[in-house]
């Protein structure tokens, strides 16, 4: 009897959860799990702002996909960038630029998210993004470079310029690296005895008028005002007009000279979703409670790719926010439930109530919301490094970011660049491959000799 193919589509938060459930709930015998992904490790990416201010190793968040006891998914180094769902085929782009076809009986979908962008002039071309694992190392890199240059450099202005630094996005993604970075260039300026520490400016610019507004009106003050103090220059209602090499135009009519522009302005579904012809919410695929696709058989989505029903919430429509751990828990519970497919038992709808929010904004600053209770200062950032810390899914990932944080803390840092994309301005477009989605008639072009397969009745 031939055993069920099942694919998963992404290594973040929801498709390792996954695919680890289903490795230790189905025997060998009973299915073929394959994941879907470009890299085989798990990136943590809420500790990215650490890696960009180096307190943590890029190792340390990239938690390997094959150090597992259980491990005997099959691993495809690549994208999906179509799915021929009649066929049940996904065509997957490979690590070296070949196309493969994947056949499938079950597709979990949790490709995950991109970051937001808008048709703002020069924003592609000059944004820097903060949502992988070479983007973090990259915008450090890159801010470490201004340093040396001002450093170097004998003209005022572009001294000036190099030494102010903007980030929009006034969610905890944009937070975090404002807050983050900021300490980094405070305490690099020590090694740079030529530089003058108030010239180096940062701003967090962000359209909505409270800062991470989830949080609450309290929390968001009080995060503010540790910016505030730190010299970090808030502006809430306010946007980029337009970006090009040397400077960044606001909405308010400011015109910054600045050679930095960190892009972090919320995040949209994988453009995956968007080639799968089944509705949407804002982007996101409509699913049932049971995080099945509508209309389509044996095609489940979760994470921040699908519209899930927020069931433990008593407002009508209300769906679940793109966070780890609703990622995570819906991960569980999509195998659970492609398990009782299997088995032809009932499934069940996914429910969670919010745990709250965590928020660490470096040194000894933080805020944080567990389980409705409000902190900041010193116990919050206690609290969110300690959440992290055992979110984290091995031990040796563990051992990791505590002997990061440790050494940081006891030996600080020696900001050193590495190289990486010294000769190019890596570019939003440039990490994530928003590009490199395929059409409806290219993916049946790709898949066509599957689907004469099931026109003439073989399997």
């Amino acid at each position: 009897m031939t055993r069920p193919r099942i694919l998963v589509v992404g290594a973040g938060f929801a498709g390792v959860a996954c695919v680890r459930r289903l490795e230790r709930r189905l025997a060998e015998r009973e299915a073929v799990i394959t994941l879907l992904s470009p890299f085989s490790y798990q990136l943590y990416l809420p500790l990215l702002p650490q890696v960009a201010a180096g307190v943590l190793t890029p190792q340390s968040v990239a938690l390997s996909l094959r150090r597992s006891e259980r491990h005997r998914t099959r691993i495809v180094p690549g994208g999906v960038v179509g799915v021929d769902t009649a066929a049940k085929v996904c065509v997957v782009r490979t690590i070296s630029g070949e196309y493969v076809n994947e056949p499938y009986d079950h597709l979990v979908l949790a490709p995950g998210s991109v970051t937001r962008t808008f048709d703002i002039p020069g924003l592609t071309e000059h944004a820097r993004g903060m949502k992988t694992l070479a983007e973090a190392v990259y915008v450090r890199d890159h801010v470490i470079a201004q340093l040396d240059l001002a450093d170097a450099s004998n003209d005022d202005a572009e001294r000036a310029a190099r030494l102010q630094f903007v980030v929009v996005g006034g969610g905890y993604a944009g937070t975090e690296t404002a807050a983050c970075l900021q300490l980094l260039t405070h305490n690099a300026v020590k090694r740079y005895p030529r530089l003058d520490p108030d010239l180096i400016k940062w701003h967090l610019v962000d359209i909505a008028p409270r800062l991470m507004p989830e949080l609450g009106e309290k929390l968001g003050r009080a995060a503010m005002d540790i910016l505030t103090r730190r010299g970090i220059e808030v502006s809430l209602g306010v946007s980029v007009a337009s970006v090009d090499e040397k400077t960044v135009t606001l909405t308010d009519g400011r015109v910054l000279p600045s050679r930095t522009l960190i892009w972090t302005a919320g995040v949209a579904a994988s453009p995956l979703i968007g080639t799968l012809g089944t509705e949407t919410l804002k982007g996101r695929a409509v699913v049932t409670p049971e995080m099945c696709l509508p209309g389509l058989d044996g095609v489940w989505a979760l994470g921040d790719a699908a519209a899930v029903p927020d069931l433990a919430k008593d407002e009508k429509g209300a769906i679940c926010p793109p966070t780890a751990q609703h990622a995570m828990r819906q991960g569980k519970a999509v195998a659970d439930n492609l398990v009782s497919t299997l088995r032809g038992e009932p499934l069940h709808p996914y429910r969670h109530k919010d745990l709250g929010l965590v928020v660490d904004l470096g040194g000894m600053d933080g805020v944080s919301k567990p389980l409705g209770v409000e902190l900041h200062g010193m116990p919050a950032q206690a609290v969110a490094r300690a959440y992290h810390w055992g979110a984290l899914r091995t031990n040796v990932a563990k051992t990791r970011v505590m002997t990061n944080w440790v050494l940081n803390a006891l030996a600080g840092d020696d900001y050193v660049r590495t190289g990486f994309l010294a000769s190019k301005a890596g570019t939003l477009k440039d990490f994530e491959y928003t590009d490199a989605y395929l059409s409806a008639d290219q993916v049946r072009s790709h898949t066509a000799s599957f689907r004469g397969a099931i026109a003439s009745g073989g399997s």
